[in-house]
């Protein structure tokens, strides 16, 4: 039996479960920080990955060791993602139990690897998350990123299109467009416009509304020369027609006409 006591404990645990970003998990990649050395870009990746739907964090001989105070404090309430964060002293060890591992990197390889754009490579994660795999993201440390033994000891390259000639980007950040990407793959979608749900105002509101403004325009002598009268009462018509008024908006509109009709 519910009683009104346990009602607003579970209702407390679903809200705090919402805060933790916990209620919209679903299956999706690991991403592993191999020897990390800030903790502010380990919490700001954490903050990034449950942004965008993920929780799985593996740490790879992080500098500052682990827990961090800063990346707790840079992660901005991605606890789930901190609390549960592993680490690990090899790469071999943070990949153990994954099937596919994608290595992001901007430097040229000499080795003959797979390279896919952020894009692609969420695409190819689904498709095998989807499946039952487990896969994984390298990402290397700020200092000179991932070493080649590390590349490859992945199935394929993650390359961000940055500027060349510029082509280090922050760890976090290339956490961030990956797990972006990988939003945009497993059918996350922005949150609807209000506006989509607006409903325009029935027809018989509307001309009442133009009817109004119409009528105190014409007793300010708005519709001068008397010839052009019907052009111009033509074009304000399409241009309030093509705003899509709402209910609300004509009733605030014929508000707007009747104070500004008041007037000396």
């Amino acid at each position: 039996m519910t009683t009104p006591e346990n009602g607003k404990e579970n209702q407390n645990r679903a809200r705090i479960a919402r805060r933790d970003g916990q209620t919209e998990l679903r299956p999706a990649p690991i991403f592993v920080l191999v020897e990390p050395q800030m903790g502010e870009n380990i919490g700001a990746a954490a903050r990034a990955m449950l942004n965008f739907g993920l929780s799985g964090l593996r740490l790879v001989k992080p500098r500052d060791g682990w827990p961090n105070e800063k990346a707790g404090a840079m992660a901005a309430g991605a606890s789930i993602v901190i609390d549960q964060t592993r680490v690990f002293e090899t790469t071999s060890e943070a990949l153990a139990g994954c099937n596919y591992v994608l290595a992001t990197t901007a430097r040229a390889r000499e080795t003959l690897m797979p390279v896919f754009e952020p894009a692609a490579a969420a695409a190819e994660m689904k498709r095998r998350i989807d499946r039952g795999e487990t896969c994984a993201v390298l990402f290397g440390g700020e200092r000179a990123g991932l070493s080649n033994d590390d590349v490859t000891r992945a199935d394929a390259i993650v390359s961000i299109p940055v500027n060349p000639a510029f082509a280090s980007l922050n760890l976090a950040q290339a956490a961030l467009i990956v797990a972006y990407e990988w939003a945009q793959a497993d059918g996350r979608e922005a949150q609807a416009s209000e506006l989509d749900k607006a409903v325009p105002a029935p027809k018989e509101d509307f001309e009442r509304f133009f009817a109004h403004l119409v009528e105190e325009l014409d007793k300010a002598g708005y519709f001068f020369p008397e010839v052009k009268r019907a052009n111009m009462e033509r074009n304000l018509r399409v241009a309030f027609t093509r705003a899509g008024l709402t209910d609300g908006e004509v009733r605030s509109l014929r508000g707007v006409i009747k104070a500004l009709a008041k007037r000396p």
